[in-house]
């Protein structure tokens, strides 16, 4: 293990330190977007600008090793898990622990809660690395909704308890537990979860910001009519995205004011054939499967007069955050932790989860207190949501698990 300068000058430790090779380890990694995949680029963009350097094992089509900067990316050959989103299942971990013999990290994050994660705690206390875990999807809730679906009653609490006993049995493992929300910490905290420390994430403010002419030159080349108010979704087209209630509610506000609204979605997924009959119905929807390139995707949501996240689940929501750093409001259904991140001036989400419920909610925008909201909205997410904050923050993390490692 790298010699420390901090047992020399604990005083110093944050100047001092030297540089560290931090590795992410994860399979929730698409090469068609994500958040994982944007708070692991933002991350290796911002260890090249102070000094550090990144190492990064993912799943891939192919075995590979190429250099990006500062960044050595490694991916593994792996099969595909799912074709829409492009997901692949990382089996080849033996491979994994001969990257990390090699490479050396200093650190290591595990970015899923399955057998890479067992992987890296095993591989870490092998190698004398110290390694955290990011708690970047609340999977319990996943399994407890398909348990509800094809069984319910008792099935439902058995798996309620057998998810809870995994994830406090996994995430303790770990010398810390990144969690992007403070209610969730307080979730896991009931369920025995003894290491936790808060990593909210943030935004490029640099490519996130308001630029009214880039979003009305967007609305001229997608064709859409000037009187229409539009809407955005930004996401996978999955259940756990609640993205069925956002289907119904386009189709709810198409009946009652046709043609007022135009919906754009950005993603894709299992449920794309619910985007598709939506469009034959209404003829009112633009559908792209994705967007890789931040600044286009900018533009989208400078181009809208909405962004509706429907998820109740969200361990963050990254997009509600960059939608609003480009003065966009973000609807979305009240009572969920969601709405910590909305800074809407008056909180008017859904008021239930609903259908009709969110219908109405977009119906009681008006574009006026749109216009005159953007600016507020996109100075409230530059001022308390940054990378460079956020980044600051995780380094001190890592820098602080180190220490008492050593």
């Amino acid at each position: 293990m790298k010699e420390s300068l901090f047992i020399l000058y604990p005083s110093f430790f944050t100047l001092y330190l030297p540089s560290m090779l931090v590795c992410d380890l994860t399979q929730f990694y698409s090469p068609v977007g994500g958040g994982v995949r944007r708070y692991l680029q933002e991350k290796a963009k911002y260890l090249a600008t102070t000094g550090h350097r990144h190492l990064l094992i993912v799943p891939g089509e192919k075995t590979q090793r190429r250099q990006e900067e500062q960044s050595t990316i490694y991916t593994i050959e792996s099969p595909l898990i799912s074709r829409t989103a492009r997901y692949r299942a990382l089996l080849n971990l033996a491979l994994v622990e001969e990257i990390l013999e090699q490479e050396q990290p200093d650190i290591i994050e595990s970015g899923d809660p399955y057998q890479v994660a067992w992987k890296a705690i095993a591989s870490g206390r092998g190698l004398g690395i110290p390694t955290v875990g990011f708690y970047h999807s609340h999977f319990p809730e996943a399994t407890i909704r398909s348990v509800a679906n094809y069984f319910g009653g008792l099935s439902v609490l058995i798996a309620a308890e057998i998810s809870q006993r995994y994830v406090t049995a996994l995430y303790n493992r770990f010398q810390a537990t990144l969690v992007p929300n403070p209610d969730l910490i307080e979730l896991l905290k009931t369920w025995g979860v003894e290491n936790t420390a808060l990593m909210e994430l943030g935004v490029d403010t640099s490519i996130f910001y308001p630029n009214r002419e880039r979003g009305l030159f967007l609305r001229k080349k997608l064709g859409l009519k000037e009187h229409q108010k539009i809407l955005l979704y930004v996401g996978r087209l999955a259940p756990e995205k609640n993205v069925r209630l956002l289907f119904e509610s386009f189709a709810h506000l198409h009946q009652r004011v046709p043609y007022d609204y135009h919906l754009i979605v950005i993603g894709d997924g299992t449920m794309r054939a619910g985007v598709q009959r939506l469009q034959e119905k209404t003829g009112e929807v633009t559908w792209f499967p994705y967007c890789q390139d931040p600044g286009e995707l900018a533009d989208f949501y400078r181009a809208a007069t909405l962004f509706i996240h429907p998820g109740i689940h969200e361990t963050f929501g990254l997009v509600t955050l960059e939608s609003q750093a480009c003065g966009t409001p973000v609807v979305g259904i009240c009572d969920n932790s969601m709405e910590r991140i909305i800074f809407n001036q008056e909180q008017r989400g859904a008021l239930k989860n609903s259908s009709f419920s969110l219908a109405d909610a977009i119906m009681a925008f008006e574009p006026s207190a749109v216009e005159q909201e953007s600016q507020i909205v996109a100075a409230a997410v530059a001022e308390h949501y940054d990378w460079k904050k956020a980044f600051h923050r995780l380094l001190t993390i890592y820098q602080e698990v180190i220490e008492a490692y050593e």
